[in-house]
């Protein structure tokens, strides 16, 4: 079903995002603009803290406040939510807690994946025994067939990306989930460069755990992110941290809890949070994710991935190479210029891409490069002016080279 976009109310949007200003800000994959109505939240914070003010009890409101907008944005429920640090940490808190058999097994892409889906699982295998059984690449791609192929009866587990960090293709999920579900198989995704652009239902796609962060599509700062885990699955895995936090008090004050050694675990995921949170940054991710909300996932993916879209046919159009093409379907939010997927996290061998690259952040352009290719990933709060911006960049840059190699 076609979703309706009122590119007005976008637009509208870039006074919130006061990085617009200067110039096009295409690198939401690395770090995000930091939201206006984020930052005053932040502020506050910060203002209450120094005035000797803050309010714990409204502080432990605001953080059940932000962990039911990030359940609504998924489409979990509140109890399904954990508190985390970052994409890693809520990856390693999952994977640490299984309990793990030996020959068990995690089938994954590694060349695909980001170090926070990868390092988790090694470290895991290393400590219990279990193998990891890797799946080759397939043009950038996450090839579902072979992931499902690699799948046995020892496989506890398939991790992948919902979008990949570089190229930044969109893998199938809702294909591979229902695979996983029919094996008993658990999926658990890495959902950083997806949560928060891409509209995501964890039900809908049988996703058992996903883990990401505020930093990137959610328009926070670093130091919070977010654990979801399937609340039938949650429940039966214990903790490797226990905390205050972690288990569940009813009414009473941790300082008069009785026999801590007959503690009960907190209901869903909620007994994965551990310790105080990062109040500060869980209370401006709240506002941003309530932005994101109101705007409506449908229409936020609709409307980037349809910059994403047009940015790559012109692109294309103007001469250069998107890795992929127009085949990379359903799109993303991200377009990686380039011929060859390389193996550096943040370089390219490709001179001439070094050479773009260089030329369009001395034009006020901000973009990234993953793995040799120049990386593009856009957001609510870019626009069509951006795309004629950069393009047209592009265009100078190729006519200059034409001239330079006619001399």
């Amino acid at each position: 079903m076609a979703v309706h976009i009122d590119p007005q109310r976008f637009q509208r949007l870039r006074d919130d995002f006061p990085g617009t200003k200067a110039g096009p800000y295409l690198d939401v994959s690395a770090r995000c603009l930091l939201y206006k109505g984020a930052r005053a939240v932040f502020d506050r914070y910060l203002d209450q803290n120094g005035e000797g003010t803050l309010d714990k009890k409204a502080m432990f409101e605001g953080v059940e406040k932000t962990r039911g907008l990030f359940a609504r944005l998924i489409r979990a429920e509140p109890d399904e939510i954990a508190f985390t640090r970052n994409v890693t940490d809520g990856i390693a808190t999952i994977a640490a807690s299984l309990p793990w058999k030996s020959g068990e097994n995690v089938v994954l892409c590694e060349s695909l994946e980001h170090p926070a889906n990868v390092y988790p699982w090694h470290g895991v295998a290393r400590k219990t025994g279990i193998a990891i059984k890797g799946v080759a690449a397939r043009k950038g791609h996450i090839p579902v067939d072979e992931i499902l192929a690699a799948v046995d009866a020892k496989t506890r587990v398939v991790a992948v990306s919902a979008v990949s960090f570089a190229p930044g293709f969109r893998l199938p999920l809702a294909e591979l989930g229902a695979a996983c579900r029919r094996r008993g198989v658990l999926l658990v995704v890495d959902g950083a460069q997806s949560v928060g652009v891409i509209d995501t239902d964890v039900h809908a796609l049988n996703i058992d755990a996903l883990a990401t962060s505020a930093q990137k599509y959610l328009m926070g700062v670093y130091g919070v992110g977010f654990l979801y885990v399937r609340r039938a699955l949650a429940e039966t895995l214990d903790p490797v941290f226990v905390s205050r936090f972690s288990v569940d008090l009813g009414d009473q004050h941790e300082g008069s809890a009785g026999d801590t050694s007959a503690y009960k675990l907190a209901k869903g995921a909620r007994r994965f949070d551990c310790g105080n949170y990062n109040y500060p940054a869980t209370l401006a991710a709240g506002a941003s994710l309530q932005l994101l909300l109101d705007l409506g996932q449908a229409e936020v993916e609709a409307y980037v991935c349809g910059l994403a879209r047009e940015f790559a046919d012109r692109m294309m159009e103007a001469g250069l190479s998107v890795f992929g093409g127009r085949s990379n379907a359903p799109t993303s939010q991200i377009v990686a210029v380039g011929k060859s997927l390389g193996i550096d996290h943040d370089a390219t061998g490709d001179r001439e891409m070094t050479d773009l690259h260089d030329f369009l952040v001395a034009n006020g352009v901000r973009l990234g490069i993953r793995r040799g290719l120049l990386r593009f990933s856009f957001h609510i709060y870019n626009n069509q002016a951006d795309i004629d911006m950069v393009v047209g960049l592009a265009r100078k840059w190729l006519a200059e080279r034409a001239r330079a190699a006619a001399d």
